[in-house]
């Protein structure tokens, strides 16, 4: 199957036999079938791979190329048929925009380089690239065209902690391999935040600079904390967070009308609600203007355009599983053309969530679900960093470690705690439900994960 002899082979038996072969896509789908790529899928893996082609300047040889040296295991079949369909739509893309006299961005870039790279002589004498982490090797490349001449000078400003758009094309190594790429260069680290306080900077660089393969950085901080850092709000099902959001936003403004918060700039109290997808924008209720308008302003932002931008307080409505982090890998198709990445897990999810930590000047909190805690949001509880709370304020108890337990001569686990982990899938934790024939455990994740633990006979 994975090298597409089974497909030849079940041809040649079939025809054999005397069966006609009549190929139909639009063939309805048996029971139980798996429902093929619908067409405006595909449509945007096509332009998402063209994209990736040509910022990393990869031509057809490229790719058949990289198509021969695939591992065995790969889905090769797959990948062939992909790009026999891709070749003649790239062509023709090229063509279309040829008749029409222009060009895609990509072929700027590329263009461009390709001139200065040929002699052309660049006019500027220093070239200065910001936000460098979000660089492609295509923009990489321009900027080392633009100073290939004596005296001319490259000065570029980024956070590879920040590099969050691999799927726009832009590729962190270009950053964070700076001098090979080059050649030479000098790097100069700023380490002073004017925004948030230092427990958030401390929480926020030691999660994110888990990962081995970015630099290395001290962050300080000049602000003065107010009020906690970090806040971990739990609710029992799904459909409580926007109510615990409410909430939150309600007491805060209680605090700012007692003077136990302080206004911010403008005369008010800026919060940021952040989704790490658009949908996550039903949790910034319409009435909050007319009811807390008076102190404060409210703003909805994905995570990615919030990057550059703060408020006084974040809101995280969606720290739950496969909420945040995202779990959905790329297809893998785009392999073939995107940059490698590092293999440090979720690393770039880590990336976004610091970027999200790190755009509040005094608090962020963050809301999830019993069960269903998001990885990240776990691994700060883990560490001590923040305690999770019900929707009034109240600490929900946290299960006590058998090494512990044992040393304190206790077995008791809290009926709220955090239930054992899923032997099915890894990522849910069992937990306890109500079913006709009565009390039952399950994932938390079900249905996409069915595994319930096996009845102790008796």
């Amino acid at each position: 199957m994975r090298t597409g002899e089974a497909f030849t082979h079940l041809a040649k038996e079939l025809t054999g036999r005397g069966i006609k072969l009549d190929p139909n896509p639009d063939r309805p789908i048996p029971p139980n079938g798996l429902e093929p790529i619908k067409h405006a899928d595909l449509l945007g893996l096509i332009r998402t791979f063209i994209n990736h082609f040509k910022s990393n300047c990869y031509t057809e040889q490229d790719l058949k190329a990289r198509l021969a040296e695939m591992d065995s295991g790969a889905f090769k079949y797959r990948f062939n048929m992909f790009v026999d369909l891709l070749i003649p739509v790239l062509k023709k893309w090229d063509k279309a925009l040829a008749a029409e006299n222009g060009i895609d961005f990509e072929d700027m870039i590329n263009k461009a380089a390709g001139y200065l790279e040929a002699g052309h002589r660049s006019p500027y004498d220093l070239v200065m690239a910001d936000e460098y982490q979000d660089a492609s090797r295509a923009r990489a490349r321009l900027c080392k065209a633009l100073v290939r001449q004596p005296n001319r000078f490259l000065f570029a400003v980024g956070d590879d902690w920040q590099s969050i758009n691999r799927f726009a094309g832009a590729d962190v190594s270009v950053m964070t391999g700076f001098k090979p790429w080059y050649g030479h260069g000098q790097v100069l680290r700023l380490e002073t935040t004017f925004r948030c306080p230092q427990a958030i900077c401390d929480v926020s660089s030691r999660f994110v600079s888990k990962n081995p393969a970015q630099f290395k950085k001290n962050v300080n901080s000049v602000t003065a904390p107010i009020g906690p850092a970090f806040q971990a709000i739990q609710v029992g099902h799904r459909n409580k967070v926007a109510q615990a959001v409410d909430k939150y936003v309600e007491r805060l403004y209680q605090q700012i009308c007692e003077g136990r918060v302080p206004l911010g700039r403008g005369g008010k109290v800026n919060v940021f609600v952040l989704g790490r997808y658009k949908l996550d924008a039903k949790f910034l209720s319409d009435d909050w203007q007319q009811r807390f308008g008076d102190r404060m302003a409210f703003r909805f932002k994905t995570v990615h355009t919030s990057k550059g931008d703060e408020a006084d307080y974040v809101i995280l409505p969606g720290m739950v599983m496969r909420g945040f982090p995202n779990v959905k890998v790329d297809d893998p198709l785009l392999s073939l053309v995107m940059p490698q990445g590092d293999t440090f897990p979720s690393s770039e999810e880590r990336r976004l969530f610091y970027v999200a930590l790190t755009r509040a000047r005094r608090s962020v909190a963050m809301f999830t679900v019993a069960g269903r805690r998001s990885s990240f949001l776990q691994e700060l509880i883990d560490e001590g960093v923040v305690a999770p709370c019900d929707e009034n304020g109240q600490t929900i108890k946290q299960p006590v470690p058998a090494e512990r337990s044992a040393a304190a001569g206790t077995q008791q686990i809290p009926a709220k705690a955090k239930g054992p982990s899923c032997p099915g899938c890894k990522v849910g934790e069992l937990i306890w439900r109500l079913g006709p024939y009565g009390k039952f455990q399950s994932c938390s994740t079900f249905p996409k994960c069915k595994y319930k633990p096996p009845k102790k006979r008796l």
